[in-house]
């Protein structure tokens, strides 16, 4: 989408479209206990690997019962709807949740 800046168009995002892939991915329940459980996340002693509000993919693949490659297809339609963001760390991807988004979601909900 473009709009007219100063006489010079610019893109700007497209808020409908980020809106629907925010919906889409919300229709898996997977993928909302992948969100709740990155809500829930709260700092533990000790812990050296990510920072207190980071989950590793391999701790959603143990909390869900479910394979490497579908947690990572789930993770990838999360961060596509820009509901997650992931950060690889060596072999492992740590991922927090984007709650700026979630809100916008759910603000957009409370207008209807």
């Amino acid at each position: 989408m473009f709009e007219l800046v100063e006489g010079s168009l610019v893109t700007v995002p497209d808020t409908t479209a980020q809106l629907d892939e925010v919906f889409k991915a919300l229709a898996s329940e997977h993928r909302r206990e992948i969100l709740r459980l990155l809500g829930a996340t709260t700092p533990e002693a000790g812990r050296a690997c990510c920072s207190t509000d980071e989950v590793c993919a391999c701790d959603i693949s143990g909390h869900l019962g479910l394979s490497a490659s579908t947690v990572s297809h789930h993770m990838s339609v999360l961060r596509k709807a820009g509901l997650v963001d992931g950060r690889k760390d060596g072999l492992w991807t740590y991922y927090t949740l984007r709650r700026d988004v979630l809100e916008d979601a759910a603000a957009e909900l409370r207008r209807l």
